[in-house]
């Protein structure tokens, strides 16, 4: 939408041209629609007044170039002014005449007529052409909002003006009641006037109001700061004569003086930053002048003390020996090659350049794999102080950042009290439990982690307490978590994440052997002489009495072993030996707590095992559906969160758009219910990757055909049957692994993270990449010819629920068998 304004009559297109009388003006810019008093005084204005009044009362007002000059030249007034018409006329007793004027619209000067008496014109209308856009309303809004803030700031501006300038909706009217107003030179207004198209004078006006803003807000603060200080001054030379005065009836000043002292000579020796030496003396400053027995003074001696205690520069010398720092690694630690990698990695890196920021490293994966340890072991093989901070349960952003002096019991945060514990400013920073943060009203811990945990900014971090910067570039950073999924992004983004998968069995029973029973055996008193464990019964406890990711439960149930072992060994004297074996564990530890390998015995119908992750390692997670006779209903049990139950839907809805293909009735859901239900419901489930699990026990429940019990899945389905990469294949293989499983299905895009496996685990199982859910059905139902799966065939009869669990050669023949 294109607006014209030519508000002088004519046709559009033309532009008006009238002589009218020319008032040159002096230190002042008449806008459009403006309307405003002038006073004047010189003769030919005055004439020139007196003429236009006579005539249509219309007068063009120009700027003068040099305000100074009484009696200005032609080429000495600008060009383009505002023609304004004259409201009232009043003359004054000193001879002068005060006038009152509005201007109409823009003008510019064709040239200048002759007349001795005063400046006469030929003048042209400036006509304003703009065209409506949401950019130009946009910026209209930001006008307003603009003066309306520079109203606030400048309470010169009236209320009224404000009001007006709300109501405006027209660019150019806008622009010129803005420029009118605004504290600028007359050189800015006159430029402002000059600009005919409305739209980029909206602009200008616009960045003119937002750096007027800008200068009053410094201004303020400014005068405000002024004020503040004088006042400051004021009162504390007031209230120091007075301590002055106390302290020299009572006698304190002696006992304070040799702490000060002890405080000087400390800052002496201390080697500091600027800043922060800066701070002390400026506290001790302070400190002379308190009463020893003040709040102040005890606020301010604790700030001095935690300030001269920090380690600003001193620090541990790093060993650069990779060799040896490799053989501490596998020492402390069996396999985690990635992390190691990594440590001796940045060795290298260390020695080769003088100063390095120090790395920020994840370290992720279940419960027991060795995570906090491994960080001890950096520290150990760096030759570096190591401190830990468990952030489990850290609810308040001041844990990190410490409060503010304002405070009463006021302390730092928990980086800078640890550092003060390290001694050094270069140690190894283990934060452990990373994931287990929470936030509340107090603030959010995670957010305060972004700076510490940032490269580019740790070398300034700011602690409340201490109110200035420290240097944490040189620590190393390891944090610790069992997920990802509940640590932020942006904090996730500042770390090297390392995954710590959980343990095989071979990986078990070395740490058992190498690590795990020597330390428990000399924790309990006993020598390689009083007890021996067989590899059998290492394995007999790995399989029967844990089932973890880690190896700490197995720690447990060894020294428990080596506990009972210490009791005979108490009553039979030192020399009595024992020799653990696989058939005498169930005699110290009882009862075995798990199934090794606990698939079923026969090829079960609607029963299909599937493979989840959790944070302590994958599980073999069975899924059960059973047919029953009902009216299409979808029940789903076993605490399923909501994106399994959505997998469930997108289960069912597969397998009912290839019914006809595998012998089904198109409507044989109209008769039946369906029930899905994942076993151990106390436990909370979720996931997509179930998909193709419940995809193939319902196929199995509705056509009668078993699934084989060693086989095993993990997939996400879609609505047209194709299967879809999952996470934690590592971890789900070697869960299959341990339950005895022959073949597990994956989806192919997953094939690229096979190499992540261990080789003896890919001996023993077998993966069969896939891309689509038939080929996961031939591979999974136990039937004689997996081809005739997806021939049509008569709908079933729905089976009852007791009849569901019946032996595969019990049970009727399945259609597949009847084709």
């Amino acid at each position: 939408m294109i607006f014209r304004l030519n508000r002088r009559g004519g046709e559009e297109g033309t532009r008006r041209v009238q002589t009218v009388t020319l008032l040159p003006l002096r230190d002042i810019v008449v806008f459009p629609h403006m309307v405003a008093p002038l006073f004047i005084g010189r003769e030919k204005s005055i004439a020139a007044l007196e003429y236009a009044m006579g005539q249509e009362k219309y007068v063009l007002l120009c700027t003068q170039r040099d305000a100074r000059r009484d009696d200005p030249k032609e080429n000495e007034i600008y060009r383009i002014g505002t023609l304004a018409s004259i409201l009232q006329m009043l003359r004054l007793p000193d001879g002068t005449v005060k006038v009152l004027i509005e201007g109409k619209y823009r003008a510019q000067v064709r040239h200048f007529l002759p007349n001795p008496h005063f400046f006469q014109v030929e003048a042209e209308e400036l006509p304003e052409i703009w065209e409506y856009s949401p950019e130009l309303e946009a910026m209209r809004r930001s006008a307003v909002d603009a003066f309306e803030t520079y109203c606030k700031l400048n309470k010169k501006v009236p209320q009224e003006a404000l009001q007006t300038v709300t109501a405006l909706e027209e660019p150019t009217r806008l622009a010129d009641t803005i420029a009118a107003h605004l504290a600028v030179k007359s050189e800015d207004k006159q430029a402002l006037l000059e600009i005919v198209d409305p739209v980029k004078r909206l602009e200008k006006v616009l960045t003119m109001v937002n750096q007027e803003n800008e200068v009053l807000a410094i201004e303020n603060r400014i005068k405000n700061r002024v004020k503040k200080q004088m006042e400051k001054t004021q009162r504390e030379y007031y209230l120091n004569e007075q301590m002055r005065a106390i302290q020299k009836e009572m006698g304190e000043k002696e006992d304070m003086k040799g702490e000060i002292q002890d405080l000087e000579r400390r800052l002496r020796k201390k080697k500091m930053t600027a800043e922060a030496a800066s701070k002390v003396k400026h506290e001790l400053k302070k400190l002379k002048l308190m009463s020893p027995m003040s709040a102040e003074a005890t606020v301010s001696r604790n700030y001095i003390d935690w300030l001269l205690s920090l380690p600003w520069h001193e620090k541990t010398k790093d060993r650069y020996d990779i060799d040896e720092a490799e053989q501490i690694l596998e020492e402390d630690h069996y396999g985690l090659e990635k992390p190691k990698e990594r440590i001796l990695e940045y060795l290298a890196v260390q020695s080769l350049v003088k100063k390095m920021k120090g790395p920020i490293l994840c370290f992720v994966g279940p419960p027991g794999v060795g995570k906090t340890s491994l960080a001890k072991s950096v520290a150990r093989a760096l030759g570096r102080n190591f401190i830990r901070l468990s952030l489990g349960g850290v609810r308040d952003e001041a844990e990190i950042r410490g409060h503010r002096r304002t405070y009463i019991g006021a302390l730092p945060g928990k980086i800078i009290q640890s550092l003060r514990k390290a001694k050094s400013n270069n140690p190894v920073f283990c934060l452990d439990e990373v994931d287990k943060m929470s936030t509340d009203f107090r603030g959010d811990p995670s957010a305060a982690l972004l700076e510490v945990l940032d490269p580019e900014q740790n070398f300034a971090f700011n602690d409340h307490y201490l109110d200035c910067d420290y240097d944490l570039s040189e620590v190393m950073f390891i944090t610790t978590a069992n997920n990802l999924y509940s640590i932020p992004l942006p904090l996730q983004d500042r770390m090297e994440i390392i995954r710590l998968p959980g343990y095989t069995e071979v990986e078990k029973l070395q740490i058992a052997e190498k690590f795990l029973i020597p330390k428990q055996a000399k924790a309990n008193g006993l020598t390689e002489d009083n007890i021996q464990f067989s590899e059998n019964a290492i394995l007999t406890i790995i399989r029967l009495y844990t089932r973890e990711a880690g190896v700490r439960n197995l720690e447990r149930e060894i020294a428990s072993v080596c506990r009972k072992v210490a009791r005979e060994v108490a009553q039979k004297g030192k020399d009595h030996k024992v020799q653990v074996n696989s058939q005498s564990i169930a005699k110290y530890l009882g009862v075995p707590k798990y199934r090794y390998g606990s698939t079923e015995e026969k090829d079960e119908i609607g029963l299909t095992n599937g493979l989840a992750w959790t944070e302590f390692g994958g599980e073999l997670l069975q899924t059960e559906v059973v047919v029953l006779p009902g009216k299409g209903k979808l029940l789903i049990t076993g605490k399923l969160g909501e994106v399994m139950q959505e997998s469930a839907q997108a289960a069912l809805s597969y397998v009912r758009s290839i019914s006809e293909s595998l012998g089904l009735a198109r409507d044989f859901y109209k008769e039946v219910d369906l029930h899905v239900h994942v076993p151990e419901g106390a436990i909370p489930k979720d996931g997509p990757s179930a998909g193709i699990t419940i995809a193939t026990s319902m196929v199995s429940a509705l056509i009668r055909a078993a699934v084989k019990r060693d086989v095993a899945m993990t997939g996400e389905i879609t609505l047209r049957g194709r299967v879809l990469p999952i996470g934690g294949l590592k971890e789900k293989i070697i869960a299959a692994h341990r339950h005895q499983i022959k073949t597990v299905i994956i989806p192919r895009d997953n094939e690229k993270d096979i190499k992540e496996i261990p080789a003896r685990i890919l001996k023993a199982v077998e993966l069969v990449p896939v891309d689509h859910m038939n080929e996961v059905l031939k591979l999974a139902l136990a039937v004689d010819d997996p081809e005739e799966l997806f021939k049509p065939a008569p709908p079933p009869v729905p089976v009852p629920a007791e009849a569901a669990y019946m032996p595969a050669d019990e049970q009727p023949a399945t259609k597949i068998q009847a084709h």
